[in-house]
């Protein structure tokens, strides 16, 4: 079954109980048992609930994993993947990552005793220099957030074969629409399902996806020990918001391209990362490993002022923090997504207060590119 027709239908048509075409809210914290030792299938909505559980068959399916978790938000996944590490593993991560990420590695893993070595993923030669006896897992964001580096999944693959060590990779951006990082090789991927399998900017979820049912149960058992679980309110919203993100990857794709074309060709606008254009450096791989671009474009301007005066002066395009969603968004990471991050570090990895990210929606692009106009005039 092609990707469109998984987003729309799932892994199965309709409520067996009922033959309801849209997925029941089963707002219910707990359920009763037929009998002593007798259960249904679900006890406890922090362990499974009906309508979550059609939701992480969705999600599953989607990214050809084994298993899906659904978590209370991205961070909450990735806050539960960090506890099956213990103190004394080591850990590389994309150096160039979301700040909320680094927060926590920063603030919270590393006090656990995990030690997080920040290293530029897309150069393999330098994996292959930082990893050490007691690397346990490679994070890996792709692209990364919010310069756009690509990492090859299959060359980090290759350098890994016989080696015990995990692949995560947060595919967020791409979603499995453009990118299932499973089938490249990952281990594990990740998702702030706020974002594009949402689309709506109307609820918070996170996801791990697994490629084995092992890694699964691992995570399972922490996730209903730690209790982090999507709601069913929110876990409808998202089967929801699933049904149509074909039709929106497509749609804010198709107008990212045309704003970083008229982006790049600004006099005011020094340099675009967007992985589909033939100037970014891995625009090559991006072609091979994924099939599409997605729709985050960051840019830099020729001055802070100029970066203040955009953020200020747009009217159609929303300045807020997120992505992912129908609406076009603007942000300044510095000041927003990164500012747990160090001056310093922030601007070694190109973070500079000239920096402005652009989360393309589904409005007309002539409309979104005449905003940017006026708005750099």
């Amino acid at each position: 079954m092609h990707i469109q027709s998984k987003c729309v239908h799932g892994r199965q048509e309709g409520d067996p109980l009922t033959g309801a075409i849209c997925t029941p809210i089963y707002q219910s914290a707990t359920f009763s048992h037929p009998g002593v030792g007798e259960s249904k299938g679900y006890d406890y909505s922090r362990l499974q609930n009906p309508t979550r559980e059609k939701l992480e068959y969705i999600v599953a399916d989607l990214e050809e994993g084994k298993d899906a978790i659904a978590c209370s938000s991205g961070m909450a996944a990735v806050s539960i993947l960090m506890e099956v590490f213990q103190r004394g593993d080591h850990l590389l991560a994309s150096e160039d990552l979301y700040g909320g990420t680094i927060r926590l590695f920063n603030s919270i893993s590393q006090k656990n005793g995990i030690e997080i070595e920040y290293v530029d993923t897309s150069d393999l030669l330098l994996i292959k220099e930082k990893m050490k006896a007691n690397t346990k897992a490679i994070f890996i964001e792709n692209p990364t957030n919010p310069m756009m580096h690509v990492t090859d999944l299959v060359g980090v693959k290759d350098l890994l074969a016989q080696k015990d060590i995990l692949i995560i990779v947060d595919n967020t951006f791409l979603s499995p629409y453009y990118c299932r990082p499973l089938t490249l090789g990952a281990d594990i991927v990740l998702h702030s399902g706020t974002k594009y399998l949402g689309g709506h900017n109307d609820t918070l979820a996170g996801f791990i996806v697994t490629k084995t049912k092992e890694i699964g149960e691992k995570l399972r058992f922490i996730y209903k020990t730690v209790g982090c679980c999507l709601g069913a309110m929110d876990s409808y919203l998202l089967i929801r918001g699933i049904k149509t993100l074909a039709l929106r990857m497509e749609r804010m794709q198709e107008n990212a391209m045309k704003i970083a074309q008229f982006l790049e060709k600004h006099p005011k606008v020094k340099k675009v990362y967007y992985l589909g254009l033939p100037s970014h450096p891995q625009y090559a791989l991006s072609q091979k490993q994924s099939s599409g671009f997605g729709a985050m474009i960051s840019f830099t301007v020729d001055s802070k002022d100029t970066a203040m005066s955009v953020l200020e002066k747009v009217q159609l395009i929303i300045f807020a923090e997120s992505l992912g969603g129908v609406e076009t968004l603007l942000t300044h990471p510095a000041k927003q997504t990164h500012t747990d991050v160090p001056a310093a570090e922030r601007e070694k990895r190109g973070i500079s207060d000239t920096l402005l990210r652009l989360s393309v929606g589904i409005e007309n692009s002539e409309d979104l590119i005449a905003d940017l106009k006026s708005a750099l005039a």
